[in-house]
């Protein structure tokens, strides 16, 4: 009853500053007790964050327990969305649309250097070229600005450099049976290492075939970010047949495995205060990655709205 009385808190509430300088664990306990922190919650922020679990913001709990609360069509009824196709479907439209209207996709060809002259942004050096530009806009990890854009001032480059990320690594099974009915399954097992799996099928329908993923969220430091595959895959898979016994390996179709070293930004209490401007002090260069949607999470949404805002400041410049 603790619980849902914090959760209903929670969902009610559309600003809560007082949350930015204090850790969830420190706000969890007070509102739901000892026992709900150490039983519910501390696995799950100890196998996504592991040395930093006891440190994440409140704030952005508080975003990520009302997003999913006010997903709920009512108590007992959970409605999501998808977009039709993936994400692909999206970056296929994207794309149209830019060499609709004149742009150019320069694909394989990864930035080496920001080129910077007299303050202000005269262009992006690549392997295959050096493309002039009167703007920039970087979304690339914040941890990669520094030698992305070495000329920055050296305060600016210090705080993308305090930014610290965790990686992630998706272990994705095409499974001949459902793992369970639902999409999303938190997990606060002892002898299970992860937080928790997702089975996209059961939101999208793909066919005969359950679609399966567990995530490791863990500093790239950890062991377990080295793992070789075959490793990855036996846990992963003991983790599935704990939830469900009938599993088997024959049950097991297709399995592919992907690693991505800066997967989730590290947001601290009082990250905001540490998340820099997006226009720097160089004229026509913005930055920003996904950290600075905080206090939210990544999501498609944010992104769009991110992009949206970026676009138009440098609309805006130009006029």
């Amino acid at each position: 009853m603790r619980y849902g009385l914090f959760a209903f808190a929670c969902v009610h509430r559309d600003r809560w500053p007082e949350l930015e300088n204090q850790s969830a664990k420190q706000w969890i306990t007070r509102s739901c007790g000892q026992e709900i922190y150490e039983r519910f919650w501390h696995p799950l922020l100890h196998f996504k964050y592991y040395e930093y679990a006891d440190n994440i913001s409140a704030a952005w709990i508080w975003t990520r327990i009302r997003r999913i609360v006010k997903s709920r069509k009512n108590i007992m009824q959970e409605e999501l969305g998808y977009i039709e196709g993936g994400s692909k479907t999206l970056v296929d439209a994207l794309m149209h649309a830019i060499v609709e209207r004149g742009g150019r996709l320069h694909v394989n060809a990864p930035v080496q250097r920001v080129v910077i002259e007299k303050n202000r942004v005269t262009g992006v050096n690549t392997p295959v070229s050096l493309f002039f530009s009167d703007a920039v806009i970087s979304t690339v990890p914040t941890p990669l600005i520094s030698r992305m854009i070495p000329d920055l001032a050296p305060e600016w480059r210090a705080r993308y450099e305090a930014i610290r990320n965790i990686g992630v690594i998706c272990v994705i099974f095409k499974l001949r049976r459902s793992v369970s009915p639902h999409f999303w399954v938190n997990i606060s097992e002892p002898g299970i290492e992860i937080p928790g799996i997702i089975e996209f099928s059961n939101l999208r329908n793909v066919g005969e075939n359950a679609i399966v993923y567990v995530p490791y969220y863990l500093p790239i430091t950890n062991a377990k970010f080295s793992w070789a595959d075959d490793r990855l895959r036996e846990e992963a898979f003991l983790c599935l047949q704990r939830i469900n016994p009938a599993l088997t390996p024959e049950d097991v179709i297709d399995l592919k495995i992907a690693r991505l070293k800066h997967g989730q930004p590290v947001c601290e209490p009082g990250f905001a205060s540490k998340i820099p401007p997006i226009q720097t002090p160089i004229r026509g260069l913005q930055i920003a990655d996904t950290c600075f949607y905080y206090p939210e999470d990544r999501g498609i949404a944010e992104s769009v709205r991110m992009g949206r805002n970026m676009a138009r400041a440098v609309k805006s410049s130009e006029s």
